[in-house]
């Protein structure tokens, strides 16, 4: 069996966005407090993974474990709906 890896992707002081890379969970719960599990996602391989307070996630990135800070969340969601076309015949508000 393939071993997963964790990626947990934050901020430092100045805003730029930093990515660690865990081979356990163990390491993350050191760090943050579980909060319960993901009981719900629509992709089984996240189904049972934790839930950390302070952290967005679980998501899938390719073959890794994805988790953001709201902060990381947020930039990257508003880099994505900038970046994101506008459909034919809708009027992008500003």
């Amino acid at each position: 069996m393939e071993r997963e890896i964790y990626r947990v992707v934050t901020q430092d002081s100045k805003g730029q966005i930093v990515t660690r890379d865990f081979e356990s969970l163990d390491e993350i719960r050191a760090l943050y407090t579980q909060r319960g599990v993901d009981n719900c996602s629509m992709k089984k391989e996240l189904r049972s993974k934790p839930l950390f307070n302070g952290l967005i996630g679980p998501m899938k990135e390719g073959g890794v474990i994805r988790y953001e800070s709201p902060a990381v969340f947020e930039k990257l969601t508003q880099q994505w709906l900038a970046a994101k076309p506008i459909p034919r015949g809708h009027k992008k508000e500003i």
